[in-house]
């Protein structure tokens, strides 16, 4: 959950950097930080919602967490507009609800 929230707040402060700070939008909107960002978010999730699955038995959180990132995904090849910005934190706080149903499976 920290490193969904985490993510939420990488993309609030892009995009208000961007909004103030122009020049650095060239660097803080390049797509290869944004997809290695995603590649790792979807290792850590295939990691800790798969063996959460394997541990408690419950599909649900696995199911809720790949939606999440399934979303994040989709978030990528939308304009840099506030859309990309606003379905990706739709998709990290579905991600993270994931992640919350599965800590609450296991304990």
């Amino acid at each position: 959950m920290l490193l969904s929230g985490l993510c939420a707040v990488h993309c609030l402060v892009s995009a208000v950097l961007v909004a103030v700070l122009a020049s650095a939008g060239g660097i803080l909107l390049d797509p290869i930080i944004h997809e290695v960002g995603l590649m790792i978010a979807i290792l850590l999730g295939a990691v800790a919602l798969g063996y959460g699955a394997l541990r408690h038995g419950y599909m649900m959180p696995l199911a809720i967490g790949s939606l999440g990132i399934g979303v994040m995904m989709g978030a990528l090849e939308l304009p840099h507009d506030g859309s990309q910005v606003f379905y990706t934190i739709v998709g990290v706080a579905i991600l993270a609800l994931g992640h919350d149903l599965n800590y609450r499976a296991t304990h």
